[in-house]
């Protein structure tokens, strides 16, 4: 395996290239808030630039795109945003450890991806830098590209980034892969170090890899997948070591089809792909099995009560005083009973960012906190128990065994990773919050689980395609959910779905 080097004889025509893309994607697909170019490029290193990959390295001159909430340090010439006008072209005094691990190992980061102001949103529309169009149209109109981590995902699709990191709260890595034709990995809660991360939900908040191939994301997890000191939610040595890991690639999988996500609002080409891939799997030796999941119908419902609460807690510091932008003039208003920095926070954040933090703080309050967080935790761990009854596997994290010795449990789950093609634009500035809310009804219920999932792009047949409304480069993305800590099976279980393609 091997990536592209684009540093090999230069990086001075490399950089001069990736201007070019950088604006590019600036003007029709707006995928970067920032790049590095020829006009402040400092030569080092023979020519090879300050970050350039030296021979021997595993990426070696791979070129990795970073999503805007995933800080990279002043030095870098790369701001670290998170999409948002508070934080306007913020310098940050310290590297995210997933980005410096990747330097170590040769990447090339020249690039921050735009996303959903704070990771909030579900079609990269909510952006201080303005909206990620999708490659692809329907009809002549653009499409959505997905979110939060529609930036990251059109700088992989486009071909100008052999990788890029996003975040995944409730399926904003997973969710643009699909909409994009790449492949989107979400690993197992606590893997990846989060130290870096500007927090959106804590508790939910993961690193994810996007790339066009399997074997990539592969490669980068095993890269990544490190303790973090830094990061009082990076999971132990002693943890990981009950992970383990059968390196021996299975065969045959028993895979898990759960009877709650055969909704009816899941459109006839994804549920005919959706049929389709189940067959082929099964002619190929695999087992398929109907599993149920009773509580993931309100999975979505806790989640959008969970995620804006911990929100509400995380945005609290951005008060324009310690860092980030503040607006001009007097920040407190006697007149409109203001308090100090009112003003700055309600300039320098957008109104979806704005509707989480005033629900999120409504469910922490005394008089709601018992019957909404509260639920809402309860339902957390009902869906976790639930999932932990389906697999073979059991939880590392638990120590007794939650899983149903009566019959065997699968090996992995199959899903649709959304239950439509993606909308286009116009489609999607129609929609109500809540309707784009419903985007991640099947993404959420792993996140809350803290469970490994990926998507993988399925090619829709020409059978399949409705000819009145098709979609160039027509995909649809098909979700691998995993217990927790089988990464490495869901990696191999998502080859294998990579490969029947081929």
């Amino acid at each position: 395996m091997r990536f592209v080097q684009t540093v090999s004889r230069g990086a001075v025509r490399s950089l001069y290239q990736l201007r070019k893309h950088a604006t590019w994607s600036r003007t029709s697909l707006n995928a970067l808030n920032s790049s590095i170019d020829e006009t402040n490029y400092q030569p080092s290193n023979n020519g090879q630039g300050p970050y350039a990959a030296s021979e021997g390295r595993a990426l070696n001159g791979a070129r990795v795109a970073i999503k805007d909430n995933i800080v990279t340090a002043k030095e870098s010439r790369l701001p670290s945003t998170a999409s948002s006008a508070i934080l306007f072209q913020h310098a940050s005094p310290f590297e995210a450890t997933v980005v410096s691990i990747l330097r170590q190992h040769g990447a090339v980061i020249d690039g921050k991806t735009n996303l959903d102001e704070f990771g909030m949103g579900s079609h990269s529309q909510k952006s201080h830098f303005g909206p990620v169009k999708n490659l692809y149209l329907r009809n002549g109109q653009p499409l959505s590209a997905g979110g939060s981590s529609g930036g990251s995902a059109v700088a992989v699709a486009s071909g100008h980034y052999d990788l890029a990191l996003g975040t995944d709260t409730g399926g904003s890595v997973r969710l643009p892969a699909a909409y994009t034709g790449v492949v989107g990995f979400k690993p197992s809660y606590g893997l990846l170090s989060r130290w870096g991360v500007i927090q959106y939900a804590n508790s939910l908040d993961t690193v994810g890899i996007l790339a066009n191939t399997v074997k990539n994301v592969t490669k980068i997890f095993g890269i990544l997948n490190q303790f973090d000191t830094r990061d009082p939610t990076s999971l132990s040595q002693n943890t990981r070591s009950r992970l383990g890991r059968n390196d021996e690639r299975i065969s045959s999988l028993r895979i898990g089809v759960p009877t709650e996500y055969n909704i009816d609002e899941m459109s006839p080409i994804v549920r005919d792909c959706y049929r389709d891939t189940l067959k082929r799997l099964q002619s190929a030796g695999h087992t398929i099995v109907p599993v149920s999941l009773p509580s993931v119908q309100q999975a979505l419902s806790a989640y959008y009560i969970l995620a804006p609460a911990e929100a509400s807690s995380n945005l609290a510091k951005f008060d324009g005083i310690r860092y980030g932008t503040r607006s001009s003039g007097s920040d407190s208003s006697p007149k409109e009973s203001l308090p100090l920095y009112a003003r700055t926070r309600g300039d320098g954040f957008g109104e979806e960012v704005k509707r989480r933090i005033l629900l999120g703080a409504y469910t922490l309050s005394s008089e709601a906190v018992d019957n909404y967080f509260i639920q809402a935790q309860k339902v957390r761990r009902i869906v976790q128990r639930d999932f932990d009854k389906v697999f073979d596997q059991q939880n590392p994290l638990h120590d007794t065994d939650t899983t149903d010795n009566d019959k065997q449990g699968v090996d992995v789950l199959l899903t649709p990773t959304a239950p439509t093609e993606p909308p286009t634009l116009r489609e999607v500035h129609q929609q109500t919050p809540v309707q784009s809310y419903m985007n991640d009804v099947f993404t959420v219920p792993a996140s809350l689980a803290g469970l490994p999932a990926i998507s993988v792009p399925i090619n829709v047949t020409k059978a399949l395609q409705n000819t009145d409304a098709l979609t160039e480069g027509a995909n649809v993305g098909m979700q691998i959910i995993g217990q927790f800590g089988s990464d490495h099976t869901v990696l191999d279980a998502a080859q294998l779905l990579a490969e029947m393609q081929a």
